[in-house]
């Protein structure tokens, strides 16, 4: 859990010991937890770097304000973004710092049982120990829901966490009341995790085709998961075989498909179809870039990282999930090969922002969340709890001054 002010946020890390549950019941039991491991130094590093000469060519005035990858790997992000110094201090809570806070990362003992993962929890207790939370009413709060229901399995969500920062991939998971979590004017998007395989550096276990050598079209790889759009395209496959490849995936047993046969698959196409499954975003859309397939979207409410500073349309093509049809399909048809090469060279370029690479790496999906949360820092604080004197003193509803602020405090 982070805070965004002058002093830094202040963020929660996570060291799960949890075999007995499965990944959303994790989440769960994590609640408000941000498993956070990147967000312990001072990033205080200057890339005021050349755009890469190979963007000269394409580069519009209204584009020349977008991020840029420099040849040599650095990132360029522009002022629009918030300047091209990135200088944020973000503080992580010891697990023994708060009372109940180790109980509520590791589990009782250390354990933590299926049950609890999705009930009985005491975040809103530990929260409410927390003087800065309290001091800012979680605005300056960073908490990380990387995939499931998110921050809906903290029923309480819109009370305690409603105006904390959200790192999440998902743009419109909701509590079925119509009532989404996420909040545009708040919350980040961050990017998927693809295999480490494909995003090394050097040698990735799967390389790219050229363009000449791809089999299809364009081709789906996933689940039907009874969603409209993916019956759609598994349909759409079996109309046309030559154009759109769409396999049964198994998931598990002797046919089950490796993470190696996946990529390879993934590859052997010019367009990589990315449908909406429980919600709007799909790691497919991430993973296209690292074969050099261009991504097509097909999930209206998808919401995308750092859209201040880059712009989709350069590499990736959207399209209306109620259109998907042999229309979809005369459309990709109809764009020449030296428009998709143009389209892959573009996302070739970027796609460093979607690695979560080690703090040597100028270009990561760090750096870029790093970015989005140097503007969402605070030079003033405030909640229903704080009231501040003539002398610029913060106090409680008592005229207690903020440094005096001690637990166990009242919840409130």
């Amino acid at each position: 859990m982070g805070s965004l002010n002058n002093n830094g946020p202040r963020i929660f890390t996570s060291h799960h010991q949890a075999a007995s549950c499965n990944r959303t019941q994790q989440i769960g039991a994590i609640l408000l937890v941000a498993a956070t491991f990147f967000f312990t130094r001072l990033f205080d590093q200057s890339f005021h770097t050349r755009i890469p000469s190979s963007f000269n060519h394409h580069l519009t005035p209204q584009s020349q304000s977008l991020v840029h990858v420099t040849d040599a790997g650095s990132l360029f992000w522009p002022q629009r973004g918030y300047g091209t110094y990135l200088s944020l201090k973000i503080y992580v809570y010891e697990e023994y710092e708060i009372d109940g806070l180790k109980e509520l990362l590791r589990g009782r003992e250390g354990k933590i049982s299926a049950d609890a993962c999705v009930k009985g929890q005491w975040g809103t207790q530990v929260l409410s120990q927390m003087p800065y939370f309290r001091r800012s009413g979680g605005r300056d709060h960073v908490l990380v829901f990387p995939s499931g229901a998110g921050a809906h399995l903290f029923r309480s969500w819109a009370t305690y966490i409603n105006r904390s920062i959200i790192l999440t991939p998902e743009g419109d998971r909701t509590d079925k009341r119509d009532t989404s979590a996420f909040n545009t004017w708040k919350d980040i998007i961050i990017p998927g995790n693809v295999e480490d395989g494909m995003t090394k550096r050097g040698a990735s276990m799967v390389q790219p085709l050229p363009l000449s050598k791809r089999k299809y079209l364009a081709n789906y790889l996933g689940r039907a998961q009874g969603k409209i759009g993916r019956l759609k395209l598994i349909e759409l496959a079996k109309q046309y075989p030559d154009k759109l490849e769409s396999p049964e995936l198994k998931f598990s047993g002797p046919d089950k498909l490796g993470r190696m046969e996946y990529f390879q698959h993934l590859r052997n196409a010019k367009f990589c179809l990315a449908p909406r499954g429980e919600s709007s975003w799909t790691l497919r859309f991430y993973e296209s870039f690292f074969v050099e397939c261009v991504p097509v979207i097909l999930s209206d409410q998808a919401e995308l990282p750092f859209q201040n500073v880059i712009d989709y349309t350069f590499f990736s093509i959207k399209w209306p999930s109620a259109r998907i049809g042999p229309e979809l399909l005369d459309y990709l048809e109809s764009i020449p090969d030296e428009d998709v090469e143009k389209m892959i060279a573009r996302g070739r370029q970027i796609r460093c922002l979607w690695v979560y690479a080690p703090e040597t790496e100028f270009c990561s999906a760090m750096q870029g969340i790093m970015w989005e949360l140097q503007r969402k820092v605070r030079q003033f604080h405030q909640s229903a709890e704080t009231f501040w004197l003539h002398n610029r003193t913060i106090v409680n509803l008592n005229l207690v001054e903020f440094s005096s602020w001690k637990p166990p405090m009242h919840l409130p």
